[in-house]
């Protein structure tokens, strides 16, 4: 049995990259912060900051496009995705990219907690082609 299965909590750390690829596929570009802290060997505390890609597609992309900006808390469900193309000076590009399955919107910096409508947990599956396009 295998399993490729994350979850994040993070803010976004700059708004949505949102793009309609010539296939006419709405695709969602999110990069979040997630931070850990814990204690050092002298017992001071210390935080740790890890940056994460998350790839959302179809009417989540969309639905990211419209109410997601800068400093969004988000919680995201999805896998882990390894990228590799050519650049073109020929060098090999590898990127590890988290593809969203589900993706909750938190609350704004400064706002408490909102009902999210059911429609922004929507998921619509990647065309299986999409990773021949670098983007």
């Amino acid at each position: 049995m295998n399993l490729n299965k994350v979850f994040l909590i993070g803010r976004l750390v700059q708004d949505v990259d949102f793009k309609i690829l010539p296939s006419g596929t709405p695709i969602a570009i999110i990069n979040i912060a997630t931070n850990r802290t814990y204690k050092d060997r002298l017992g001071q505390e210390k935080t740790e900051t890890e940056y994460h890609r998350v790839i959302a597609w179809g009417r989540l992309a969309e639905l990211c496009r419209d109410y997601l900006s800068k400093g969004r808390l988000i919680f995201v469900e999805g896998r882990i995705h390894y990228r590799t193309w050519l650049a073109p000076d020929g060098t090999k590009k590898t990127q590890t990219e988290i593809i969203a399955e589900t993706i909750n919107f938190g609350p704004k910096p400064g706002e408490t907690i909102e009902e999210i409508p059911e429609e922004l947990k929507e998921f619509e599956e990647p065309p299986s082609d999409i990773w021949e396009i670098p983007f």
